[in-house]
């Protein structure tokens, strides 16, 4: 090969690598201009396809040539300082953020092998300032005063249950800034893995994956640091359930979450995790149960003059989904003496809720359907929120 050659094919190389870099870029920066939560890399026998998580749904926005594949994963890599040379094990990093990047906090990066090569995705967390306060998170009147009493306690245990992408650790921010508004004094500590909302005033530790501090070594260290309001990101061992019971027991009050569909079934899985069910009884303040479901778009929502409800419609601004944004609605179920009467002789799932049916309890759907008489939402996307089918 003469020089001339060899030069034309390094410029060749090195102009397809810039091609990748501005793909990667332009599909990652629309990403967050249309204020996607997720980005999905998913390489397929025919080639990669790019998949946008809008409002908490998954569109289909390019399918890639499959000889591009490897090369937008190594960019991910590049990106998320994660080894290039190493396509066999999963990676996990975070990607810088730069200027156009406005408003984001931070972006989170998985690598993962597969059959057809290496699927990525990057996890955008915003900043949203309308949010930051209990009382702008959209909780109906009654769960909101509900939250606002047990942060009154001195201990005890609040869990959050609801799937990953539920506004969970929205949430739990904004108890910590009403407590500290309102409370000032208290000595605050937060566990998270990884810190995704920055309080300030809190004193916030990041749990490293794979690394020595875990969740139980650091809460059972902090214990010993006095501190009042305790805040872990997830409780997802035995072990950490059961440090946690111990320090709502001993004069600390936690908030935590925990992956479980409803709030009797969050107590059964204490109750699986190993805890006696009269710690359960003595130390879980309540359970808060919430989702997020979508906003219909104000511009082209249609009432449907029979049923007086509105209709996703679509349109350019929301994408042609019918919807854009999300709205919140949950569930709170606080204990009383015949809950724990029914924790202790270890009630199974289906009398739990029977029980919390009884009482008059207001479950999620319940909570959601006033959002639908407000023409915020749909029941069809209540039901695919909440599983059910009517």
């Amino acid at each position: 090969m003469s020089q001339k050659d060899a030069n034309k094919d390094s410029k060749g190389r090195e102009n397809k690598a810039q091609d990748v870099v501005s793909l990667v870029d332009d599909l990652l920066k629309e990403a967050v201009n249309s204020g996607a939560s997720d980005v999905h890399f998913e390489p397929t026998e025919k080639g990669m396809v790019v998949k946008y998580r809008l409002d908490g749904v998954l569109q289909q926005v390019e399918t890639l040539p499959r000889f591009l594949s490897e090369n937008i994963i190594a960019r991910l890599k590049v990106l998320g300082n994660l080894l290039t040379y190493r396509n066999d094990i999963p990676q996990e990093g975070r990607i810088e953020i730069n200027g156009h990047n406005q408003g984001v906090l931070d972006e989170r990066l998985a690598v993962f092998p597969t059959i057809h090569g290496q699927r990525a995705v990057v996890r955008i967390f915003y900043q949203y300032k309308n949010l930051m306060e209990l009382e702008n998170l959209g909780f109906s009147k009654a769960v909101l005063e509900s939250l606002k009493r047990i942060a009154f306690k001195n201990q005890g245990l609040l869990l959050l249950t609801g799937p990953a992408g539920s506004g969970k650790s929205t949430t739990l921010a904004a108890m910590l800034r009403y407590i500290l508004k309102n409370f000032s004094g208290k000595s605050i500590v937060s566990l998270e893995d990884p810190v995704e909302i920055r309080v300030e005033g809190v004193t916030q530790v990041q749990i490293t994956p794979y690394g020595e501090m875990t969740f139980p070594t650091a809460l059972r260290s902090l214990l010993r640091q006095d501190p009042q309001v305790l805040m872990i990101g997830e409780i997802r061992d035995a072990e950490t359930a059961k440090i946690a019971i111990e320090a709502a027991l001993t004069g600390h009050f936690l908030m935590s979450t925990m992956h479980s569909g409803t709030p009797a079934a969050g107590f059964l899985r204490l109750l699986e995790m190993g805890i006696e069910p009269y710690q359960i009884t003595s130390s879980v303040t309540a359970i808060l149960n919430q989702r997020l479901v979508r906003k219909l778009c104000d511009k082209c929502k249609k009432q449907n003059q029979e049923t007086e409800s509105f209709e996703a419609v679509g349109c350019e601004d929301c994408l042609d989904t019918g919807y854009k944004g999300r709205v919140l609605i949950s569930e709170i179920v606080e204990l009383d003496s015949e809950l724990r009467k029914a924790i202790a002789e270890k009630t199974d799932l289906e009398r739990l809720d029977a029980l919390l049916k009884s009482k008059g309890h207001t479950t999620m759907l319940t909570d959601g359907k006033r959002l639908v008489r407000g023409g915020i939402t749909t029941i069809d996307e209540l039901n695919r929120v909440c599983g059910i089918i009517e």
